[in-house]
């Protein structure tokens, strides 16, 4: 609580001198009822008379003398008052970043089961949406009357011309291109009979999704997609017909995968190539891990104003489900920049002002700000190296709409 006390006295002279008390801590003395000449600063007996003195709380006055000038300023440029001050500080701060994000398949694992041949589907042995599948399994068998007509051209040319060796080369390609195995060739050949179904094996390791019915789920969507399409029977049915170059399944490895992390606009410029992350699921903050920044997104995703990290892992292991959140310490980066307490900057909206001593009060003084550290903000522009401000802000204000600020 701060006194201001006008001595003036008929003086028209604007240097006059004026006082400014500020309220100092409580002291504790003991005085005489009787005589209250009588101070002490421990508790005893009155020299005087001889009664016990009381014990009596006091208020101490610090004056301190200010011009007139800085009493007549408005009180919403101008503030008269003996508080502690600070100065901004140049120094390297390591920052750490936090960031959430979500866990996707690695895209670099992706694959595709499709049909070599125009044709029928025989047999079909994928039974449901999501079924794990191994690199070799068997998917379905094709009857193609494309494929059949080769294979009866290659036992047309074995028997009436098998000295023909580059022919029947030829003709042996021309079944492996078709999707014919190397196993049912040499079966082929050996049971002088074709094989009427060719066989579909996955070359890919993981989990299957439809490619015919809309593709792959998408893992990063925020919207909630229908459980019905994720839980119906496969739309690819046996004894549907299909074409050369369609895509059947696409399957993708959840061993492999991908943490996506969302960066904000004013930590951007911090996160480079290489920066160790620390990522701990949401779901099982038990199986925590480290990782390293591999790819830095150079866009901004539909309908976000963040940035987009990839921090690639095994989950061979780890086998956190896709597309758990996760949340994320991002480590390896220094800011050399000049802060100040959070606590010395006022926030008025789209303005930041500090309160700066000037000759015996403070000025409220607008300063550019960027980012916030360990309850240090940093200060762009406003201020010099030797400009002092109140620690606490918020001291010295009781209505933002009462601050004037000067640039």
């Amino acid at each position: 609580m701060l006194f201001l006390l006008l001595a003036i006295s008929g003086c028209k002279n604007k240097k006059a001198v004026s006082t400014v008390q500020e309220s100092l801590p409580d002291k504790v003395i003991y005085t005489c009822s009787m005589h209250p000449q009588i101070i002490r600063d421990d508790p005893g007996d009155c020299p005087i008379c001889g009664m016990k003195l009381i014990k009596k709380v006091t208020t101490g006055v610090k004056v301190a003398e200010v011009t007139l000038d800085a009493l007549l300023k408005p009180t919403n440029e101008f503030v008269l008052t003996s508080i502690p001050v600070t100065t901004i500080q140049k120094k390297e701060e390591a920052i750490e970043i936090e960031a959430l994000g979500n866990i996707a398949y690695d895209t670099k694992e992706v694959g595709n089961v499709s049909s070599s041949v125009d044709g029928r589907i025989e047999r079909l042995y994928v039974r449901y949406r999501f079924q794990k599948i191994n690199i070799g399994q068997h998917i379905m068998d094709i009857y193609s009357p494309e494929l059949l007509t080769a294979q009866q051209n290659l036992l047309f040319i074995l028997k009436n011309d098998a000295a023909n060796i580059s022919l029947i080369n030829a003709a042996k390609d021309k079944l492996l291109l078709l999707g014919i195995s190397n196993h049912q060739l040499q079966q082929v050949i050996k049971n002088n009979k074709p094989a009427f179904t060719v066989a579909v094996y996955s070359k890919y390791a993981g989990h299957i999704h439809e490619a015919s019915a809309g593709g792959p789920i998408n893992t990063t969507s925020t919207g909630m997609k229908d459980i019905a399409l994720l839980t119906e029977e496969l739309a690819l049915k046996e004894g549907m017909y299909v074409q050369k170059g369609q895509s059947f399944f696409t399957i993708y490895n959840p061993a492999k995968a991908w943490v996506l992390l969302n960066i904000y606009g004013d930590n951007q410029e911090l996160v480079k190539l290489g920066n160790r992350v620390n990522i701990v699921p949401e779901t099982t903050p038990d199986k925590g891990f480290s990782g390293v920044i591999h790819f830095i997104e150079p866009f901004y995703r539909k309908d976000s104003k963040t940035l987009t990290v990839r921090v690639y892992f095994n989950n061979n292991s780890l086998k956190i489900p896709i597309g758990s959140q996760v949340s994320a310490t991002i480590f390896g980066n220094t800011k050399d920049a000049y802060w100040l307490p959070k606590e010395a900057v006022l926030s008025l909206g789209m303005d930041k002002v500090v309160f700066k001593k000037s000759g015996g009060g403070f000025n409220a003084q607008k300063v550019n700000t960027g980012m916030l550290h360990n309850n240090l903000l940093q200060i762009i522009s406003g201020l010099s190296a030797t400009d002092s401000v109140v620690v606490n802000a918020q001291y010295l204000m009781d209505s933002e709409s009462f601050i004037k600020v000067k640039n």
